[in-house]
């Protein structure tokens, strides 16, 4: 292989566009024939890579995307988001956007359009170019849903990453999307950073004390309790009425010593007046009015 061809496909997740195997001193002609004989591998017109499609990483995936479109065009939306370590999303699709005014999708390939992308949004990740995390987190507003995003800027400000002026300077340029009327609905109700979940048990359980009228609780916040021991981290607290709910996996606590800690730690939050609860796996992903009814009774005060 040549080296210079090998240095591009370390740089770019082995994948490349065909101008730019042209730059390297390869005729269209030449690199035809590489790819009949199996030394490179169309994965989208005029983009080749190194090893066959089914043998490509996400990323290399997503590069691949953003060189079949265009010189302007770069990773963004729920791609981005994985890219920049927002949002997980296990999704085949890849999220590209361009200038200009006309949006198309080809396969897996989803092309969005703006008519407003500046050189302020864009960056490069890993050596593939995409939106900023300011306008990936604007984007995201068009394609996931209230919670998922609530997240997604909670898990920016706790990466320490989330930039409000530049927030600002995106709401500014785009008054009339909808995405940036939803990204200040937001802002105007919710405090960035207070309910940043470590599970899908525990949004479960965030919904949960949503669904049923009791007030919202704090989230994964530090606890330190009068004895003088180690701080706790519950993952639900309500400081006012001294209520704890914790989001318990079946695995959590499978093994003598994790049950022990567990107990322990609950006794310590009972002498000091707190009233820790556990919520099971099952309960959680099958709904149980137990709870709901245990929580409200809890939280409201009412014996």
């Amino acid at each position: 292989m040549d080296p210079s061809i090998a240095a591009l496909g370390a740089r770019q997740h082995a994948v490349f566009g065909l101008d730019q195997l042209v730059e390297l001193g390869l005729s269209p002609r030449a690199v035809q024939k590489r790819a009949q004989c199996g030394r490179l591998h169309r994965i989208y017109p005029a983009v080749y890579s190194l090893v066959p499609r089914e043998l490509l990483t996400r990323k290399g995936h997503w590069m691949a995307g953003a060189l079949a479109v265009g010189p302007e065009a770069i990773v963004s939306h729920r791609t981005a988001s994985v890219l920049h370590g927002l949002v997980g999303y296990n999704g085949t699709r890849t999220d590209v956007t361009i200038p200009g005014t006309h949006s198309w999708r080809r396969g897996t390939l989803v092309v969005h359009s703006s008519r407003n992308l500046t050189p302020a949004d864009l960056t490069v990740e890993d050596g593939i170019p995409c939106t900023t995390i300011a306008r990936t987190l604007l984007d995201l507003a068009d394609v996931i849903e209230r919670r998922r995003l609530e997240r997604a800027f909670d898990q920016a400000e706790a990466m320490g990453v989330f930039d409000l002026l530049a927030i600002e300077d995106l709401l500014n340029r785009n008054p009339r999307r909808v995405a940036a009327c939803r990204v200040k609905d937001l802002l105007e109700e919710h405090y960035i950073g207070s309910t940043l979940t470590e599970s899908e048990l525990e949004e479960l359980a965030l919904a949960l004390c949503r669904r049923i009228p009791i007030p919202k609780p704090a989230v994964q916040r530090s606890l330190i309790l009068p004895d003088g021991g180690p701080a706790l981290r519950p993952d639900f607290t309500w400081v006012q009425q001294q209520v704890i709910l914790e989001a318990d996996g079946d695995r959590v606590h499978a093994t003598r010593q994790a049950r022990e800690r567990r107990n322990l730690r609950d006794q310590r939050l009972i002498v000091h007046g707190w009233r820790p609860l556990h919520a099971t796996a099952r309960q959680l992903t099958q709904g149980s009015v137990e709870l709901e009814a245990t929580l409200i009774a809890l939280v409201n005060g009412r014996r």
